[in-house]
């Protein structure tokens, strides 16, 4: 992925690194320009007078309108606003991966750019996030305010979610959460993942709570969610279902649905054997026996492929020093 990045601050607040920040919030944006102006002075409302240093991380995921160029003004007014501009659309996955890896805050916020999450709400979901010592604390949009088509996408997208991953909370369509800053580090993101981080992270076993938040009627631009984001959230619901049950050891899955298959092939191969032998029954006109063949056939392919995916794993794991654990605390 190429980006271009502007992550400058004024001259009097030295090199960003070098900054001690408490909370960094990461805003995805999407031809947005006329909420620009009006989302950077919620910010500025809600934040300037917290007892908290901030930075605010804009990620313009390929706008073609003039929301780059409102993005600079904000900057220059603005030291706390740093700036990444995608040179082409990866979509909104990719573009909170690129600000959570530019994120240097002890908490990251994300939020969507539109003006629908409130940042008065970032606050209160710090307060929960240190109350409860937990790890992510997700937005629930208990009062929504879209078109009554989306709401009802989105409780049917919610309960499927929640039937396939065991993750129990309301919304996953909320962007608006708090994390602490590892949780977000080792996260791989693509497609329309970012919809499942918070059953990615149980998955990890951090600690998650939910915390009710506002929901504003979009006011400028136009929504970015349509079909075809629903069915390739849908997609990359059962690549995450799969990951979160089989990454460790894919054979158990495969080899299993193997054994099965050939075993009841076998055993339909031996009752119609021993038709053939006893009873004189012709097998060339019995379309079961070519279904005990195929059986049997898909059974080894299935357990092949997941010997094949048991090496593939192995080297995922092996290639770039992965692990397959995550250590809380190691006390020596």
């Amino acid at each position: 992925m190429q980006v271009n990045t502007i992550l400058e601050t004024a001259a009097n607040n030295g090199d960003a690194e070098d900054n001690l920040i408490d909370i960094s919030i990461v805003i995805p944006l999407l031809d947005e320009e006329e909420n620009i102006q009006p989302l950077v002075e919620a910010l500025e409302n809600a934040l300037d007078n917290y007892d908290r240093t901030y930075e605010v991380i804009f990620v313009d995921d390929g706008s073609t309108d003039g929301t780059f160029t409102e993005l600079k003004a904000a900057h220059e007014k603005n030291p706390h606003i740093k700036i990444i501009k995608f040179r082409k659309n990866f979509g909104q996955s990719a573009s909170m991966k690129a600000g959570f890896d530019h994120a240097i805050g002890d908490i990251v916020i994300s939020m969507d750019g539109d003006l629908q999450n409130d940042p008065a709400d970032i606050p209160r979901l710090v307060e929960v996030l240190e109350t409860e010592q937990c790890d992510v604390v997700c937005g629930w949009r208990a009062d929504r305010k879209d078109p009554l088509s989306k709401t009802i996408t989105s409780k049917f997208a919610n309960l499927l979610r929640r039937s396939i991953t065991s993750e129990f909370i309301h919304d996953s369509g909320c962007t608006l959460r708090a994390y602490r800053n590892e949780c977000v580090k080792d996260l791989e993101l693509y497609g329309e993942i970012h919809r499942y981080i918070p059953a990615m992270l149980l998955w990890k076993g951090y600690s998650i709570e939910e915390a009710k938040v506002k929901h504003h009627p979009r006011a400028h631009g136009v929504t970015k969610y349509n079909w075809k984001r629903v069915v390739k959230g849908f997609l990359d619901l059962i690549v995450i279902s799969f990951w979160q049950k089989y990454s460790v050891r894919p054979i158990h899955v495969f080899g299993g649905a193997g054994l099965i298959s050939s075993f009841a092939g076998v055993l339909l191969g031996g009752w119609l054997g021993i038709q053939r032998l006893f009873f004189g029954m012709s097998l060339s006109d019995r379309p079961l026996f070519l279904l005990a063949i195929l059986l049997i056939m898909v059974g080894v392919q299935l357990i092949v492929s997941g010997i094949l995916a048991d090496i593939m794993l192995k080297i995922y794991y092996g290639g770039e020093g992965r692990k397959n654990y995550l250590v809380e605390r190691l006390i020596e």
